[in-house]
Order: C-alpha cells, then structure tokens, then sequence
C-alpha cells in the first residue's frame, strides 16, 4: 500500500520507513518480552500491539488526536454555517443583529461587545477553565440595510473573526437568518493558547448560540434591544 493510498483511506498522521521500521521492532520486542514472562500484562500488550499497528498501517492516531496541542502546529479553525427561521418582520431582525451589542444576549461564547463608533467594536471571548480572555476589535466591511451585515477582525487582532449575516422574507411575514461565522487563531505562543480552544465542542457552541437566537428573539421580544 502507497503513502497516498493509507492517506486517502486512513485516518491519522502518515509515518515515515524509519519511523515504521522503529514501531516494529519496538512492538514485537514488547510482545516477546511478554511471552518470555509467562504472564499476561495488559499494559505492554497494549502498547506492543499499537506498535505493530503503526508499523503495518503507516500512520499515528494518537499524533493526528494530540496535534493541536502540539507546539509550532498550525491551529484549527472553526467555521460555522447555520440557518435560521425567525417569526419577526426582516427589518426588526436585522436593527437587533445591527447593534452588535445585543449579540451576547444569545452569544454565551462572547463575554461582551462594546461599539465605539458606527462601524468599528471591541469584542470579548472568555476562554474556558479560567484560562483568561481573549479581546480584538473588527470593523463593519458591509452593510446593507435589513439585507446583509459583515464583519472582520482588525489588522493584528488577537484571534481573526470574520462573519456574514443575511436576511430573507419567507412566507407569513417571517425572516430566515443565514449566519457565516469563523474564527481563526494567529501564529505564536497566542495562537497556541487560542488553538486549544478552537475545537468541534467550540464549533458546536456557536451552532448553538445562533440557533438560540430564534428562542431568545421569538420569547423576549425586541423591547430590550
């Protein structure tokens, strides 16, 4: 079997010859060692089998799993798409999603936003665990009224976020909301730390705070925006 064929048809982080050949000697060292004993230790023949497994298959499941918390690995990225109907007239939804303070209302990922002038705000992530912060700025690159609203993160903004919002009429006088949501961390000891938070759980975060947008816009109403 190639390299690209254990690529294309396992998952996991392609090994070399050498690291293969390694992986065999050392597994059935392991495995003999063992057989020598007369005994059965779980442990070892865990780690003698998973050896062999890596020399046979050329490829690492444990590496692809621990890679983002790897030092000097390119972060992962999230990126969310996510579609919502919402029993509101268009032009209330999109003056609620306009003033980009009301968002951490049905947010929980964002701490608070504060606007400082009619395009550009400062936004706050909490990282979880009690592992601090993450604050930038983005500025407002389109919009168009009670149709579409796009951000992005400033130039050297501590995590880049980019999003776009469209609103659509459908039948009955209700809105859909089309959300485009990514959030990308940036090289360094930073990007590092903010990788680690930039998971599927994450992803399935902020499915979930948009999603939650409809309950909270349907129940509470627009009075408090």
């Amino acid at each position: 079997m190639t390299q690209q064929e254990i690529r294309a048809g396992k998952p996991g982080v392609s090994l070399g010859e050498g690291e293969r050949a390694l992986s065999a000697i050392a597994g059935s060292l392991l495995l003999y060692f063992v057989a020598k004993r007369h005994r059965v230790d779980s442990l070892l023949l865990a780690g003698g089998g998973y050896l062999l497994y890596r020399a046979v298959a050329g490829h690492c499941p444990l590496t692809s799993l621990f890679r983002g918390a790897v030092p000097g690995e390119r972060a992962s990225n999230v990126n969310v798409r996510a579609q919502v109907v919402v029993n509101r007239p268009r032009a209330e939804v999109y003056a609620f999603w306009r003033n980009l303070e009301n968002l951490p209302l049905f947010m929980k990922h964002i701490d608070h936003i504060d606007v400082i002038d009619g395009k550009t705000s400062a936004w706050k992530l909490r990282l979880p665990a009690g592992l601090g912060d993450v604050r930038w700025e983005s500025r407002i690159v389109k919009d168009v009224r009670d149709e579409e609203l796009s951000w992005h993160s400033v130039e050297g903004a501590a995590i880049e976020n980019t999003a776009k919002v469209n609103f659509t009429d459908t039948p009955g006088g209700a809105t859909r909301v089309d959300v485009m949501v990514s959030y990308r961390a940036p090289v360094g000891v930073l990007g590092e730390r903010i990788g680690r938070l930039l998971t599927p759980v994450f992803k399935d975060r902020i499915e979930a705070d948009i999603h939650h947008f409809k309950y909270y816009i349907e129940n509470a109403g627009l009075a408090g925006a």
